[in-house]
């Protein structure tokens, strides 16, 4: 079911991993509610979301402060304000015992998921709208965790932190701040997360990972969507850490 139309009028969004499923079925969302939306990922595609929706797509890296500020930029400039952001691009990692973990692919890691949301917080914060919003995407792991996920684990339970300090510097101003922790979501970059945990073909690494779930299935991104616009427009919610997750984390 999509959102009521008109229910973002007159609002702008800018969206980080806007290429992605969650991203790209957050903007289809926010778009049909009526905002103004801008997408930013380093996947080219970015261009064919934006451009089904009547957005504006922005190649950029999250973790680069100049990228992260030009699209914070092109929002204002392109709309004339920004109302929400949500920082939802990410990166796993690999799977390996802490002990043996590879210190580079968790500096990489801790860049894209912990920096990232930093930067858009920091810039979008600057020039966001009062009574505006800011949806940081964690992950069930930023409430749990599970052997072998280290940088992922770190990285997701980093920014319920930076959202929380975040919430509470921006409340005086009608900001609202939260985190929202899908489980596991039928997509391309859950299925590799699941490949890789167990070493199983990705049917039945799936069937794997459900068995643990306790509504027994994957989440479709369009789920995850209508919890992001309900953060986006919850007007008494701030600070918390809204699970999304099939019972996971019970």
């Amino acid at each position: 079911m999509l959102p009521a139309v008109g229910e973002l009028d007159g609002k702008v969004a800018l969206i980080t991993g806007g290429a992605g499923s969650i991203g790209a079925a957050t903007a289809r969302r926010f778009a049909a509610a009526g905002a103004q939306v801008v997408i930013a990922d380093l996947d080219e595609r970015v261009h064919d979301v934006a451009s089904e929706i009547g957005g504006v797509g922005v190649v950029a890296d999250v973790a680069d402060s100049d990228a992260v500020r030009g699209a914070v930029a092109t929002a204002v400039e392109r709309f004339g304000g920004l109302d929400i952001a949500f920082a939802n691009a990410g990166a796993f990692g690999v799977v390996a015992p802490l002990t043996e973990y590879p210190e580079d692919v968790f500096d990489h890691v801790m860049r894209v998921n912990v920096r990232g949301p930093f930067l858009l917080a920091k810039y979008a914060l600057a020039v966001m709208r009062d009574g505006g919003a800011i949806v940081i995407n964690s992950s069930v792991v930023g409430l749990t965790s599970d052997p072998g996920v280290v940088a992922y684990a770190t990285s997701k339970h980093a920014v319920v932190g930076l959202m929380r300090t975040a919430a509470k510097e921006a409340a005086p101003r009608g900001i609202r701040v939260n985190t929202i922790h899908p489980g596991p979501v039928d997509n391309a970059f859950q299925h590799s997360i699941e490949v890789t945990a167990t070493g199983k073909p990705e049917a039945e690494a799936a069937r794997i990972f459900e068995s643990t779930i306790p509504l027994r299935r994957h989440a479709t991104p369009e789920e995850i969507a209508r919890a992001v616009l309900f953060l986006a427009t919850g007007g008494f919610v701030t600070g918390a850490t809204l699970a999304v997750d099939g019972g996971m984390s019970i």
